[in-house]
């Protein structure tokens, strides 16, 4: 299959150039004086480029930290990362599965208007997010920002979206193609699509054993690609495995962001702390909540629009920290543009809402403010700059296989 072979980055044929011109030297001679005719520029073609062998999705390593609960037993609501792995056994990562997940992501053609992928939105650059305040897609703008995909297989309860709307990721994996605001098609025209293309009846085969092309194969290799994306090579996991509980200073840490650290990680003499609803060392959501954000631009009940229940109004879903420094905006409507909005919000910002968190009330039952000082404040934006990792972003395994040029 000659779409898994590398074509050399040289650069144009300078001949391309060369006829081009003299193609517009004579349509302006012909017109006699009048105005040029602009020259009509071939389109840029576009290649599939995968190497000969697959990537290792499978081997994707899971740091010790990820594999076992460093926490004291007192802090009961912490878990190890891999207790929270939602990875079905009837669909494991695989090396084929995960490749053809890959090219399904970026395969621009599987949008109404040809544009728009899941990488649209989900930007390997930006962390798999699109730094934009609400998504758009081919029918325009949504009503969130879109989550971070990184650590996406260590989602606890199963469900996928900010208003968990999906019961597993495979079912998350079709749900954007069929949105007429994100990607619009129908699974019908998704698979005659994906029939179309010329590469990929060698990668179905590979990954499933033949090529036929169903939406449960789609959904399956697109949710393998997703899981394979565990991130965990950022400045804390360099210094978590110099210690033996998360909680220790670590030595390659300054003193401000072990300060923060600990801000984040134990609540000391708060009630509670940042670590109580970011779980693992994944940091992942322990579960969806309301956190006091208040009305936003647009009317959003998150998970209650979902449920049709009054008491999840207000609730949402949010994505692993991991990298969270390079990712903003932040919340589910994008409304904080740095994460010292964030923090600050913690710090002095909690609104009331009947399905605020209950953690978030003090003991009268009022929204408990962090009240953190300014030195705190900088401390934990400090810490949560230590959680990005710039290998994933810059990992081949996750980059967009499609190279558009003259080759």
């Amino acid at each position: 299959m000659n779409t898994h072979k590398r074509p050399a980055l040289a650069g144009p044929d300078p001949r391309h150039f060369i006829v081009i011109a003299a193609l517009a030297t004579a349509a302006g001679a012909c017109q006699g004086g009048s105005d040029p005719v602009e020259p009509e520029f071939p389109e840029i073609p576009v290649s599939l480029v995968l190497p000969e062998e697959p990537y290792d999705y499978a081997g994707v390593a899971i740091p010790r930290h990820y594999r076992t609960n460093g926490f004291p037993p007192e802090f009961s609501h912490q878990r190890a990362a891999i207790d929270l792995d939602n990875m079905p056994a009837d669909n494991p990562v695989t090396n084929y599965g995960a490749r053809l997940g890959r090219v399904l992501f970026y395969d621009t053609s599987l949008s109404s208007n040809g544009d728009v992928a899941c990488a649209t939105c989900h930007d390997v650059d930006l962390s798999f997010t699109d730094g934009l305040r609400f998504s758009v897609g081919v029918g325009g703008a949504t009503r969130r920002t879109a989550m971070s995909l990184l650590n996406i297989r260590f989602y606890r309860s199963d469900r996928f979206f900010r208003d968990e709307r999906a019961p597993s990721l495979e079912e998350q994996a079709l749900m954007p193609i069929q949105d007429p605001l994100e990607m619009g098609l129908t699974l019908e025209r998704l698979v005659s699509i994906v029939e179309s293309k010329h590469y990929y009846p060698e990668l179905f085969e590979d990954a499933f054993g033949d090529a036929t092309v169903t939406p449960d194969r789609i959904a399956r290799a697109l949710a393998q690609f997703q899981r394979s994306i565990v991130t965990a090579g950022a400045n804390y996991d360099r210094g978590r495995v110099q210690v033996d509980s998360p909680l220790d200073p670590f030595p390659n840490f300054t003193d401000e962001e072990n300060l923060g650290k600990s801000l984040f990680m134990d609540p000391g003499s708060r009630p509670v702390a940042c670590a109580n609803c970011h779980i693992s060392e994944a940091f992942v959501t322990r579960a969806p909540a309301n956190n006091g954000l208040g009305p936003g631009l647009r009317p959003d009940a998150g998970i209650g629009e979902v449920t049709g229940n009054p008491e999840d109004e207000g609730k949402f879903k949010a994505p692993s920290l991991r990298n969270i420094a390079i990712w903003p905006p932040y919340m589910h409507d994008g409304r904080f543009g740095t994460l010292l909005e964030v923090v600050e919000h913690y710090s002095s910002g909690i609104q009331d809402h009947p399905n605020l968190h209950h953690l978030l009330r003090d003991e009268h039952g009022e929204p408990f403010q962090f009240s953190f000082t300014d030195e705190e404040k900088v401390a934990l934006v400090r810490f949560l700059m230590t959680l990005t990792d710039f290998r994933v972003i810059d990992d081949r395994r996750y980059q967009n296989p499609f190279f558009r040029g003259i080759s």
